[in-house]
C-alpha cells in the first residue's frame, strides 16, 4: 500500500520544511510514502539569522541562489521531492505602526489566483494528506497566514473543474485529509523544559514558556502524535543545511538528542479536514486513508 501513499507538505519559505514535520517526513520517506515538499516563496527578504553569516556581503548580496542551494541540500537530507510554487517572499514587517507590505510579494497576491498554482500541483502530484500551517500561521508571519489561505483554497479547489478548468490545471482530484503543523505546542515545550531542570540542566524554553503566557497563545487540539524519534537526527541535518537561517550552537539545539527522543518523541499535528473515518487520537496521519 505504501508505494500508493502521498503526502504533500506545503510551506512557506525554505527552512520551514525542516523545522516543522522534518522528522515525520523523513518517517514516511523510510516506509516508501512519496513525499513532496511545495515552497510558496524563495526567502528572499528573509532576515540572516546566523551570526557566523552575518556581514557576509556574497551571502548578502544573493540570499535567494544561497537558500535555493540550501534548499536543495536540505531536500537530499530528509529524501523528499521539493518545488517552488514561485511567488515572492513578503518579509516580516516591524515597527509600530508596521510598514505596508512590498508591492508585488506573496501576502499581497489574490488568494484565489494563488491557490490555482498549488491547485496544478495537488493535481498534478495527487497526495491523499496534505499538512500546512493554521489560520494564524503557526506564528503571524504574512506569508505563514498566506500560505494557509491558498492550501484551505486549494484543497476544496482541486476537486472543483469548474472553477479551476481542467483544461489549464490538470484532471480534478480530492484530496482526503489536511492537517496543520502544531510542533511547536506548550505540551511539547513544557515536558521538555522540565525534564531539563529534573535533571538540574539549563533549559532553552523558560523565556518561551514567559512570552506564551503573555501573549496568551491560543492551545491548539494536538488531534494526531506521529512517532519519529528514530529520525530526529535527520531532522536536525535538514534543518542545520539552511545555514543562513539556523545558528548550530543555538537553542534549537540544546535538548540533547537522547531527552528529546526520551520525553517527547512525537510530532504533532491537528486534523483540519477529513474526508475518510478516523478515530481521534491518531497516531498516522494516513489514518483511515490505509483502511481506505
Amino acid at each position: 500500500m505504501t508505494d500508493q501513499l502521498r503526502l504533500m507538505a506545503v510551506h512557506a519559505h525554505p527552512d520551514d520544511e525542516s523545522s516543522k514535520g522534518a522528522a515525520t517526513m523523513a518517517k514516511y520517506v523510510s516506509e516508501g510514502v512519496d513525499v513532496l515538499v511545495v515552497t510558496c516563496t524563495g526567502g528572499e527578504r528573509g532576515s540572516i539569522l546566523n551570526p557566523k553569516l552575518q556581514g557576509d556581503k556574497y551571502v548578502e548580496e544573493h540570499i535567494h541562489e544561497v537558500r535555493k542551494k540550501e534548499m536543495d541540500e536540505a531536500r537530499e537530507i530528509l529524501g523528499v521531492k521539493q518545488e517552488w510554487l514561485g511567488f515572492v517572499d513578503s518579509g516580516l514587517p516591524e515597527g509600530d505602526p508596521l510598514p505596508p507590505l512590498p508591492e508585488g510579494c506573496f501576502a499581497l497576491e489574490d488568494v484565489d489566483k494563488a491557490a490555482g498554482e498549488l491547485v496544478r500541483k495537488i493535481r498534478s502530484f495527487r497526495p491523499q494528506v496534505i499538512t500546512t500551517y493554521d489560520e494564524n500561521g503557526g506564528y503571524p508571519h504574512p506569508d505563514h497566514i498566506m500560505t494557509h489561505k491558498i492550501s484551505m483554497v486549494a484543497f476544496e479547489g482541486a476537486a472543483d473543474a469548474e472553477k479551476y478548468p481542467e483544461s489549464e490545471f490538470g484532471p480534478a482530484y480530492q484530496p482526503q485529509k489536511l492537517y496543520y503543523n502544531q510542533g511547536f505546542n506548550r505540551p511539547r515545550t513544557e515536558a521538555l523544559h522540565n525534564a531539563l531542570l529534573e535533571r538540574g540542566m539549563e533549559s532553552p524554553y523558560g523565556d518561551w514558556l514567559k512570552r506564551w503566557d503573555e501573549f496568551m497563545r491560543a492551545e491548539r487540539t494536538l488531534t494526531t502524535h506521529v512517532p519519529c524519534a528514530d529520525f530526529y537526527e535527520i531532522r536536525d541535518k535538514a534543518l542545520i543545511a539552511h545555514a543562513t537561517q539556523i545558528d548550530p550552537d543555538g537553542g534549537w539545539f540544546r535538548v540533547p538528542m537522547d531527552i528529546q527522543k526520551e520525553v517527547w518523541p512525537t510530532e504533532e499535528y491537528e486534523l483540519a479536514k477529513s474526508l475518510v473515518d478516523t478515530s481521534l487520537p491518531e497516531g498516522d496521519l494516513f489514518a483511515g486513508v490505509r483502511q481506505s
